[in-house]
């Protein structure tokens, strides 16, 4: 497997985790070593790993959290960190994420997330297409 099909494996992952609710896989995903962030949509930043896995404990157990379907992911490889862009489906609305991942032990992990709302869309030439079958949930 390539590097970068291992940050893609890692990103489906991260949303997999998210979508089941599935908190160990959550907790695996992210960083131990390398320094975590994480801003949720409104949310202030979170600058360590405890207030990070706080809050996926308070929105992966909250019944009403969104589902989230991710696509249209690009990768940028830094050696041994790499950029995954990608936009979240949700039921209000698209949201634009930027999932940061570390390498650590040979495996890639999470070490920053960000996501906010996408409000201006590429012209629909430029709008990418969204693989049949690509929903997580």
């Amino acid at each position: 497997m390539t590097d970068n099909d291992a940050v893609l494996a890692a990103n489906l992952e991260f949303y997999r985790a998210f979508s089941t609710r599935d908190l160990a896989a959550m907790e695996e995903l992210w960083a131990r070593r390398a320094p975590v962030a994480c801003v949720h949509p409104g949310w202030p930043p979170l600058t360590d790993r405890d207030a990070v896995m706080d809050s996926w404990q308070r929105i992966l157990a909250n019944p009403q959290a969104p589902r989230i379907v991710c696509f249209d992911e690009q990768v940028f490889l830094y050696g041994s960190t790499a950029l995954v862009i990608c936009e979240e489906e949700l039921d209000g609305g698209t949201l634009i994420a930027s999932n940061f991942f570390v390498n650590e032990d040979g495996a890639w992990h999470i070490a920053h997330h960000q996501a906010g709302q996408l409000v201006v869309r590429r012209s629909s030439q430029a709008q990418p297409r969204r693989p049949s079958g690509s929903r997580l949930n």
